[in-house]
């Protein structure tokens, strides 16, 4: 009985190293910092922060900056627990203190100096910067700084000299799609500013909704959007919440397609004869705005001038993208005047649409943004391109005088890993071939948060803290490019996020209680194991998958909607395989951890089976489980033939192989994410790797 314990309480020793990777051997980063600055040169020592940790300014002060350094009082009380003065010290003499030479621009604009130097001593700090933007970021980089030592928290004795790489570091949220609240934008915004991302992209229009109050147009918000949208002092208060922490706000009203919602309250500008209702299913649909009208036009010039009253930033986002033309084709009159006006196709239709549009933003003092569909001949050089097509389109812009953002390779509601986002830059490919004149109109790029798939609950977990990684190849030099450096730093910056109230670590929890019930507290356990294996499907098979049509008010309270989008589980698992192998199968310890993971997943089955048969959202996943077991099963028995240096049966391995393709298959439109790195221990048994006669 004794050893059985001992036995079981190493087991458990061994599983929590695998699952928390600070416990393992993985050598960590010197500075746990992401992004990554442009230059460090480490110290000696460190800076000592206890409760008379105090901050002081000198040179160029604002309201805003005293604003920011409170923020930052509060921050790192919440992360040390420390009870600290949270005013700034208005005797000169601080452990911090930062000087900042004069103030930003009043409207913040594309490409301010955001610049900063941080240096700590093992007696003081001091944060230079030319304007409070490269304050605040200065102030983010320190606080990522602060970690426990054996005398008390500390900071790394460092001088860092930083600035960004691109002036434009977006994120776009979906707003219009699923309604998002202001609480949950307003703590993605926290989270921005600790990643020194600084564009909000608003998108508040969509066939699902139009989300913000228009005075001039009542109809519009009343009648499109189920009363779920923004109101002006509500826009107002948080372009000013993210001014706070250097974030422009940046608002898109789709048109002329994706704007269904537009003519639920005013049909008169659409092309087809309606009637129309707020759209409840996803996807390309045909309703789009009447270029030919000149009505259209005077209600855009009276709506587009009352919106750039709202938003102070010089840009102003009219979508542009996925207008199929249908409604045009049909529409006699649009045709007739195509004809009359030379007008080719719906492609010059759209391109007359865009120039029209575009001169009256330019009116009302704005600059266009669109995405790529409004680059085509005749388009006004000052649009700006956002690229969900890629380099290559956005290489085309730059080479025709348009500046661009790149977002293909940053839809985070695909589901692709950190790793996968981190490797795309928006210099490469035909990017990498521009001139030097040519580069410098790509401004940068933004994520892109589309809400098909996501509610006020899980959104947090869809963007972060993936996210991250996106903000540091759009500030970092670009050679930083280490996806185990990236991960190992990913892991410390997503503990520090849920600080700021980001809930992406902590909501899978509440969401599977809601799937479990009264379970007991080992089916609990069980339920989580099978959460931590697998992943939602990817790319935009969801709704190819789903067991009925989706619509925005399908639940979204299944296992697939609890799970984040990346398993770090999963992504250990991979990593302890590797590890093993790449010892020859030598690596007792690797070894003893994966035996206890595998054989965790084989149980694991047999406790969750009894939930299955009570909670319907559960019942569900039953074959994922069965998937799981017999994961663990194969997977045990070729340790156990890599163990006794006797490779397994070709025919067992041929039977192993073919199990596994099936258990790559979706099922609950999830993924089993370990299923690949199993298969590499079921070819390493076989002896077709790299442990064929390793064992004697």
């Amino acid at each position: 009985m004794a050893q059985n314990a001992r036995l079981q309480g190493l087991g458990i020793l061994i599983l929590c190293s695998l699952l928390h990777p600070a416990m393992t051997i993985a050598q960590q980063p010197a500075l746990n910092l992401m992004p990554l600055p442009a230059n460090v040169q480490p110290g000696t020592g460190s800076l000592r922060v206890d409760s008379a940790f105090s901050v002081a300014f000198t040179g160029y002060i604002e309201p805003r900056l005293e604003r920011a350094s409170e923020r930052f009082l509060r921050q790192l009380a919440r992360q040390t627990g420390l009870p600290l003065a949270l005013k700034p010290s208005k005797t000169g003499k601080a452990t911090l203190v930062i000087q900042t030479d004069h103030a930003s621009k009043e409207i913040q604009e594309v490409g301010e100096d955001e610049s900063y130097i941080l240096d700590v001593s093992t007696a003081s700090a001091r944060l230079r910067a030319t304007t409070p933007l490269g304050t605040m970021h200065g102030l983010q980089t320190f606080l990522q700084l602060v970690d426990v030592s054996p005398d008390g928290f500390a900071v790394p004795a460092a001088t860092i000299q930083d600035k960004p790489r691109f002036p434009w570091r977006g994120l776009m949220i979906d707003s219009a799609r699923h309604f998002i609240p202001l609480d949950v934008i307003r703590r993605n915004l926290d989270g921005m500013e600790a990643v020194k991302m600084n564009v909000f992209h608003w998108h508040l229009s969509e066939n699902q909704g139009f989300r913000a109050e228009s005075r001039k147009f009542p109809k519009l918000h009343e009648l499109g959007s189920d009363s779920l949208y923004y109101t002006q002092d509500e826009i107002r208060d948080l372009i000013a919440y993210a001014r706070d922490r250097g974030i422009r706000v940046v608002p898109e009203f789709d048109m002329p397609g994706h704007s269904t919602a537009w003519f639920v309250g005013h049909p008169e500008l659409a092309s087809g004869k309606g009637p129309y209702e707020i759209e409840r299913r996803w996807g390309v649909f045909d309703p789009a705005m009447d270029p030919t009208n000149e009505r259209v036009y005077k209600f855009l010039d009276e709506f587009i001038g009352e919106m750039a009253r709202i938003f102070p930033d010089h840009y102003f986002h009219i979508g542009g993208d996925e207008v199929n033309g249908k409604e045009w084709d049909a529409n006699p009159k649009i045709q007739a005047f195509m004809k009359a006006q030379g007008i080719k196709n719906n492609e010059a239709l759209q391109a007359y649409f865009s120039g029209r549009v575009q001169k009256l933003v330019v009116k009302h003092g704005k600059v266009v943004i669109g995405w790529d569909e409004v680059l085509v001949r005749g388009v006004p050089k000052d649009i700006v391109i956002q690229s969900w097509r890629g380099q290559a389109s956005l290489a085309q812009a730059a080479k025709q005088s348009y500046r661009g953002i790149l977002s293909n390779g940053y839809y985070l509601d695909l589901g692709w890993p950190a790793a996968r986002h981190y490797a795309v830059d928006p210099m490469s490919g035909d990017a990498a071939n521009l001139s030097a004149e040519e580069k410098q109109r790509i401004l940068g790029g933004e994520s892109c948060m589309w809400a098909e798939y996501v509610s006020p609950e899980n959104l947090d977990s869809r963007i972060w803290p993936r996210n991250a990684v996106i903000a540091e190849r759009l500030w970092s030099p670009q050679e930083v490019r280490d996806p185990a450096s990236m991960y190992a730093r990913l892991d410390f910056v997503s503990a520090r996020l849920e600080w700021l109230g980001l809930t992406h670590r902590t909501v899978m929890r509440h969401m599977l209680q809601r799937l479990a019930g009264s379970a007991s507290r080992a089916e609990f356990a069980a339920l989580r194991t099978l959460a931590d294996a697998v992943e939602p499907v990817k790319e935009y098979t969801r709704e190819r998958t789903a067991p009925a049509e989706p619509t925005s008010a399908t639940p979204m309270n299944r296992l697939v909607d609890a799970v984040p989008l990346e398993s770090d589980a999963a992504r250990r698992f991979g990593e302890l395989v590797d590890q093993f192998l790449s010892s020859s199968c030598r690596d007792a310890a690797s070894e003893a951890q994966l035996g206890v993971q595998l054989t965790a997943w084989r149980d694991n089955d047999a406790i969750l089976q009894p939930l299955a048969q009570r909670s319907f959202l559960v019942k569900e996943v039953a074959a994922n489980s069965q998937d799981l077991s017999a994961l663990g099963t194969a997977a045990l028995a070729a340790l156990d033939a890599i163990a006794k240096g006797q490779p397994a049966p070709d025919t067992w391995k041929a039977q192993q192989l073919a199990t596994l393709e099936q258990m790559k298959k979706p099922k609950a439109q999830l993924l089993m994410i370990p299923a690949p790195a199993v298969q590499k221990l079921i070819e390493a048994a076989a002896g077709g790797g790299p442990c064929s006669g390793s064992k004697p």
